[in-house]
């Protein structure tokens, strides 16, 4: 069994964009102050950075077709010197074309091997009905070319057990020891957001994703989790102080202890309301919305929540399932078709913004693990998992609203 180093977690640090080239000085100064900020990056790197990100967007496709069986997936990276490479991966360096400016891997497992072998243990939850205690996550990683299964100190062995019974091959998985276990981001103390009052005696906060439309209905995409269907929420006028009702949810979407599904939802606003088609900046200036491109692993990105504002990191895996546990350990839900970032997050911070520096919506915030405080908060080196936004906005025929 081998443990995953956690440097891979600050070690990718790069976002997608499409179409023309993207300036440093462009950026909205929000996302500009807290990529540098919570990445590392000089100005120099930042914009050395959005050269490598320009080339993922413009090759990504290409060298999947390319590569055909062959593709073992592509990812931008971050060298030891601080430069940042669009590195592609292969079953067959033969089959690798020579393309300007991207460098090529020779790789085990091609990225339909990997993508089945996760299958496996995906199916081997559905037989069950949950994951084992202890057994957090599992998801493909492309820079090990494998993938890695996310396990509690101690747990070892259940998820060895797991991974038996799903009839994975041993040589396809990795394990990485979690210091905490992810949980769902609604809180019940302090900060900036949305307020909900299910009537048990607390209030509970989470915060706003994007805003959208279906058809001359306004509301906004948020974490499922954050409310029941039908649920009146409030904005926060002041710290826990619930102010003037925004709307209610119109579809909310969040397993049960022992259920496995989606974590998404939206909120249906009153018509005395407007939303804007932007992202708080928290004091930094707000970042406008253009479209919602899906960035490649290893981009950069950022989210906006209510408890700690402007955090920052990369995209590590996507199609992550997670088996969240509540605060006594207790199994509370598992969720498929997630994105594992390296933004830390916190309670309350559930159903807010991942964005990136060209204002592309990624997703909104569905849990993690860890804290925005100490390295995790100033490197990029958190743990957190979004809900892609092109899935939420088709499951409920809603639109993305955008800046012209």
């Amino acid at each position: 069994m081998r443990k995953i180093s956690k440097s891979v977690l600050a070690a990718t640090a790069v976002m997608m964009v499409s179409g023309a080239a993207f300036a440093a000085d462009e950026l909205a100064p929000a996302l500009k102050t807290a990529m540098q900020r919570d990445l590392g990056l000089s100005g120099n790197q930042l914009a050395q950075y959005l050269k490598a990100e320009r080339l993922a967007a413009q090759q990504e496709k290409a060298l999947a077709k390319q590569l055909g069986r062959h593709y073992a997936g592509a990812w931008l990276e971050r060298k030891a010197d601080g430069s940042f490479a669009f590195v592609a991966a292969s079953t067959s360096i033969k089959a690798a074309k020579a393309t300007a400016g991207v460098e090529t891997r020779q790789a085990r497992h091609s990225l339909a091997a990997l993508d089945a072998a996760k299958g496996q243990l995906d199916s081997q939850l559905a037989r069950n009905g949950k994951a084992p205690k202890g057994v957090y996550s599992w998801a493909v990683d492309l820079p090990s070319n494998s993938v890695i299964v996310g396990v509690a100190p101690g747990a070892e062995d259940a998820a060895v057990d797991f991974v038996a019974r799903s009839g994975l091959d041993s040589n396809t998985v990795r394990f990485e020891t979690l210091a905490e276990a992810p949980q769902r981001r609604t809180t019940i103390q302090g900060g900036r957001g949305y307020l909900r009052n299910p009537g048990d005696g607390y209030l509970y906060a989470c915060s706003v994703g994007f805003s959208v439309t279906k058809g001359t209905t306004l509301g906004f995409a948020t974490a499922g989790h954050c409310g029941n269907t039908g649920e009146v929420v409030y904005n926060e006028d002041s710290q826990w102080t619930p102010g003037v009702r925004l709307g209610s949810f119109a579809a909310s979407s969040m397993p049960d202890d022992n259920e496995t599904g989606p974590d998404r939802g939206w909120v249906q606003v009153d018509s005395t309301h407007t939303l804007s088609a932007s992202v708080y900046g928290y004091g930094n200036g707000d970042v406008n919305v253009s479209g919602s491109t899906e960035a490649a692993v290893g981009a950069a990105l950022c989210r906006s929540g209510r408890t700690s504002s402007w955090r920052c990191g990369a995209i590590r895996s996507k199609n992550v399932t997670v088996s969240y546990v509540d605060d006594a350990g207790n199994p509370d839900g598992t969720v498929t078709g997630l994105t594992q970032t390296t933004a830390c997050s916190e309670g309350g911070d559930s159903g807010g913004s991942f964005i990136t520096g060209a204002g592309q919506a990624q997703g909104v915030l569905s849990g993690g693990s860890g804290s925005c405080k100490g390295r995790q908060g100033r490197t990029g080196g958190g743990n957190s998992y979004y809900s892609p936004i092109n899935p939420i906005l088709s499951a409920y025929s809603l639109t993305l609203k955008t800046t012209p």
